[in-house]
């Protein structure tokens, strides 16, 4: 009869992997309710398909953008929770390091590249909608929304590099001692 029994190491790299999940699957989310709620309720710059031949001009295209940008709440409320669930039960492991460098590094990892995939899917390839429809100048509000996810992306890359590098320090007198 054989014992599956995970190690100390295993269960402490799989609470770091629901971490590390679980914050870039928030920031994910997160990015999303920003661009649904800022861009497209508040500001109403643009709804899912108004560049995709359903402008919002009538009352049918803008139910049809509505039930869209519905839709796209919904999958971001999705990964928002899936997310904090990943994250929750990673850090309830014991043994779990991991730091304030790391959660706020994937953050801003996850929601960079919501805005860098939702940037060049969206805007430039399905041509879907665009950052601000009513500009004359579309083209510069894409690319600096593309600037802008780009930037959060790599700033989060090196929070994380940075959280993992305080984690891994703060863990070798722990691990000293256990040998």
């Amino acid at each position: 009869m054989s014992c599956n029994v995970e190690s100390p190491e295993a269960r402490e790299y799989s609470g770091r992997q629901r971490v590390v999940w679980g914050t870039v699957l928030l920031g994910l989310g997160l990015g999303g309710f920003f661009d649904g709620i800022v861009l497209h309720q508040m500001l109403q710059w643009h709804h899912i398909a108004t560049s995709a031949g359903y402008p919002a001009d009538t009352v049918a295209n803008l139910e049809f953008n509505t039930l869209l940008d519905g839709l796209f709440h919904a999958s971001t409320y999705l990964m928002t929770a899936v997310g904090l669930a990943l994250l929750w039960s990673g850090t309830r492991l014991p043994r779990v390091r991991w730091s304030t460098m790391l959660l706020i590094g994937g953050l801003l990892v996850g929601w960079g590249t919501f805005n860098v995939v939702e940037g060049i899917v969206d805007h430039h390839l399905l041509g879907l909608h665009h950052v601000k429809e009513d500009s004359t100048k579309q083209w510069a509000w894409d690319l600096g929304f593309l600037a802008w996810g780009a930037a959060m992306l790599a700033g989060g890359l090196a929070l994380m590099r940075s959280g993992d590098r305080e984690t891994e320090q703060e863990g070798e007198p722990a691990a000293a001692a256990t040998r």
